[in-house]
């Protein structure tokens, strides 16, 4: 709390210059204490009942090395994306059907409705960007697609969407 506390009176009489008697000064002290310890707790208040954003990532599970599955070609959707952004799918060996990036995600959720157990093998051109990449895995997360394999498209690959 606040309190009155008398100054010492400092060096050098009681007199000012034309001879007038100076007045002692009164100091005022004010405790701090009280308004450290309300900060203090306001703090600690507001990081205990903060809730902090959980982080943003995909939880990816990897194979074990060599292991190999067998699924029916009918389950499997190929797809397809070029150095250049474009893509192409392919269920089965149905033939290669274009496709954008904004019918993708629709694309995935009416294959995946069609046939529970499919499976997306994604092919992404190694010149591509890699916002191509997270985009794919963003929409797979937004479709619900819980099992796709991402791998590296090969020579063979590259001619099969350029013949297209």
């Amino acid at each position: 709390m606040a309190g009155v506390q008398p100054q010492a009176q400092g060096k050098g009489g009681g007199k000012t210059a034309l001879g007038l008697r100076k007045r002692k000064r009164v100091g005022v002290g004010i405790d701090m204490t009280p308004m450290v310890d309300v900060a203090f707790l306001l703090l600690i208040f507001f990081m205990v009942t903060t809730v902090f954003r959980r982080p943003l990532a995909m939880e990816v599970n990897m194979p074990e090395p060599g292991a190999k599955v067998e699924v029916k070609e009918s389950n499997v959707m190929t797809l397809y994306v070029g150095a250049d952004g474009s893509m192409m799918y392919d269920i089965g060996r149905q033939g290669l059907n274009p496709v954008t990036w904004d019918e993708l995600r629709e694309v995935l959720v009416l294959e995946a409705d069609y046939n529970p157990e499919l499976i997306v093998l994604a092919k992404v051109d190694r010149e591509a960007k890699y916002e191509y990449m997270v985009d794919l895995l963003d929409t797979f997360d937004d479709a619900q697609m819980g099992r796709f394999s991402v791998i590296p498209m090969t020579e063979e690959d590259k001619i099969l969407m350029e013949g297209l």
